[in-house]
């Protein structure tokens, strides 16, 4: 597009994230389907720093259910996301301390209705050798938690996009927006997108797109994750070791490519932005994993920091705003967003299509209400 065109689509999607990227594709099956992304490479922020595992004990009930439900693509996705699987079996422990015994009691209702088994020492060992001995009081496993090929996902949906006829516009943030007979009217430095529908699957920034169609805000709080690489001991293979992850969630390992994964799985609040790691959370970080594992640290190879949005209850916002005409909420994934993309993304597109979703979430055992915009509306 150049600076002074107009373009009309039925749908605008903003954000090319893992959200906006799905959600697109489902769409374009039978509408003209634009992505607006104001980076010049989509998944630059959320998705592209992702370390993203597949777990059905992670997340409130709603995206457990569309976690579940995301499974069936995720091992069989259609023939344009490529040859290599998507998914591939890791296993997850969750350690917990002596101090600890109220999760541990959490964690216990679970084992009756969910995938999760208490393990014996010798089966820890081998799952997890450089775990302190003295350091874990109850080990659970996730034995079907999975990786997740986010790279291969991601692109998958947007080759997708472009193969059912949607387009892509990079460089695109949108700095003005009007509605005149139905239509939105998107202003950016590319040209002017227009289309009845826009999706706001703008991430951290969602809460300040919808304030600029005129909408009120969900109470998005985009909070930062920091993640480290480092070697694995003695150069050691960690490639069959199990992901360890505190049951309290403040801090995992995970192995990845040869190295190991860490984080102190921080989650402090910030301002949308271009995410940059902070020492003090390295430090943390560094300091967590040192006093669980057998490990230590003296040299950081890579560190990085992501937003993970969140609203009040950590369940997605997903369903057309209460109050303003052709505004579809698809946003505070939080740290799900991932796993649960090929589910969710499929109720949004039912939703957007005929605002009456083709899923049908009460089938997954909650309701459309518990993602619905207005949600927020009726606590005020």
């Amino acid at each position: 597009m150049t600076e002074t065109s107009r373009r009309h689509f039925d749908i605008a999607v903003v954000g090319a994230g893992m959200a906006g990227a799905s959600v697109a594709y489902e769409l374009a099956s039978d509408a003209h389907v634009a992505i607006i992304e104001m980076e010049s490479h989509p998944g630059y922020h959320a998705t592209g720093r992702s370390a993203a595992v597949f777990s059905e004990t992670y997340g409130p009930h709603p995206i457990r259910a569309l976690t579940g439900l995301s499974r069936r693509f995720l091992e069989d996705p259609p023939e344009i996301f490529g040859d290599q699987p998507i998914l591939s079996r890791r296993g997850v422990l969750y350690v917990a301390r002596a101090d600890q015994s109220d999760s541990v009691k959490q964690m216990n209702c679970q084992l009756d209705d969910g995938p999760v088994v208490r393990l014996a020492d010798t089966e820890i060992t081998e799952l997890a050798p450089l775990l302190r001995p003295d350091y874990a009081h109850a080990v659970f496993y996730e034995e079907h938690a999975s990786d997740i090929d986010v790279h291969a996902l991601h692109h998958g949906y947007l080759r997708g996009l472009r193969k059912r006829g949607g387009e892509l516009l990079v460089d695109a943030a949108v700095n003005g927006a009007q509605r005149k007979d139905g239509v939105w009217e998107l202003s950016t430095r590319r040209g002017t997108v227009c289309a009845p529908v826009v999706v706001n699957a703008s991430g951290a920034w969602a809460d300040e797109l919808a304030s600029m169609l005129g909408a009120e805000p969900v109470g998005l709080v985009p909070k930062r994750r920091t993640a480290l690489t480092i070697a694995a001991p003695d150069g050691r293979d960690p490639a069959d070791w199990a992901a360890v992850v505190d049951v309290d969630e403040q801090f995992y390992l995970k192995p990845d490519a040869g190295r190991l994964l860490i984080s102190p799985a921080d989650e402090t609040p910030s301002a949308p932005c271009d995410a940059q790691p902070e020492e003090i959370d390295v430090a943390i970080c560094i300091d967590r994993i040192q006093k669980a594992f057998l490990v230590d640290v003296h040299r950081v190879e890579h560190c990085w920091a992501g937003l993970r949005s969140f609203v009040a209850d950590g369940v997605p916002v997903c369903g057309y705003d209460g109050a303003v005409d052709g505004l579809f909420w698809l946003a505070g994934h939080g740290g799900y967003g991932i796993q649960s993309a090929p589910g969710l993304s499929q109720l949004a597109a039912g939703m957007i299509k005929s605002a009456a979703p083709g899923l049908q979430a009460e089938e997954l055992g909650f309701g459309v209400d518990d993602l619905s915009p207005r949600r927020f509306s009726l606590v005020h």
